[in-house]
């Protein structure tokens, strides 16, 4: 968190000097999708910043989590000349392509969140894996409290293309793993859809009686898991991933026990700040920069 504020501060310092050279210039914002809470407060960052330094600024996003519409929404970025646009890759393999074609075009590219394959300057992300790690010590931690020494665990996923929850999902897998004492499904993947995750979940719940454990790996996944055990789960724990009213909800009620948050506005405002860098050629520090993770409950919040 010092390295992210020491960040933070070089920002500001930079558009407290030199903000005029950027203005005019487009940095475009395209995320998975525009439901989710979590790029809700990407774009509130990115927009923030982006005012501050007299940049013109765009956000958009597929309705839905799809790489096709992504990359056509990313096709219609590019025909608008931007300085800069910063992408959350929903595929990785299959957006790298047309970030390649966007860099041909002269258009820096960055990543938030998600990479994709393609080499870029500047990724600002959560360290998934270890978030994904601090997730499932955090379920073997509820579950030490709850008595639980035995039992399955299920995993309500994104999908298998989505680097960030997948490293997730394998963080959390390992840490479980190294404990030994449980056993883990496999995982449903249901694009992170709240419905469609609890249905997944409630099914979890309904074939194992000796279910203990069900970790969601992004908000919505995290909202059906916690809908799930409240309707049929009592006393199964649930954890979670992405701060949102939802989410806080099922937390303050006990239906999840807790959610990894992440600093999304930070990814969002760092991210526009890096854009201004870039286009005044100035120094844009770090290939990667890891924005944050930490554990909510409804102790800690």
């Amino acid at each position: 968190m010092k390295k992210l504020l020491s960040l933070l501060l070089a920002a500001l310092m930079l558009f407290g000097t030199t903000a005029a050279l950027a203005e005019g210039k487009l940095v475009y914002l395209i995320t998975m999708d525009k439901m989710d809470k979590h790029w809700v407060s990407v774009d509130e960052g990115a927009s923030k910043m982006a005012a501050a330094l007299g940049l013109d600024y765009k956000w958009d996003a597929p309705d839905g989590k799809n790489n096709a519409d992504q990359i056509e929404v990313m096709n219609n970025a590019i025909s608008e000349k931007p300085a800069v646009i910063l992408v959350a890759a929903t595929d990785p393999a299959g957006l790298s392509k047309v970030v390649e074609e966007a860099q041909a075009e002269g258009i820096i590219v960055m990543y938030v969140d998600s990479p994709a394959e393609a080499p870029v300057p500047v990724t600002l992300s959560t360290n998934n894996y270890a978030a994904g790690e601090l997730a499932g010590k955090t379920m073997l931690a509820e579950l030490e409290k709850a008595g639980k020494t035995a039992g399955k665990i299920a995993i309500l996923g994104v999908n298998t293309a989505t680097n960030s929850t997948m490293s997730r999902e394998n963080g959390f897998r390992a840490a479980i793993t190294a404990d030994g004492r449980f056993e883990l499904l496999e995982t449903e993947y249901k694009d992170g859809l709240a419905a469609e995750s609890q249905e997944a979940a409630v099914n979890f719940i309904l074939g194992n009686a000796d279910l203990v454990g069900l970790f969601g790996t992004n908000e919505g996944s995290s909202v059906g898991v916690g809908n799930a055990i409240k309707a049929e789960g009592e006393g199964i724990i649930g954890i979670g991933f992405d701060k949102s009213d939802a989410n806080l909800g099922l937390v303050n009620e006990g239906s999840l026990k807790a959610i990894m948050a992440q600093n999304p506005f930070t990814m969002g405002f760092l991210g526009v700040a890096q854009a201004y860098a870039a286009i005044n050629g100035l120094s844009t520090g770090p290939s990667v920069i890891d924005t944050g993770v930490s554990v909510v409950t409804a102790e800690k919040q």
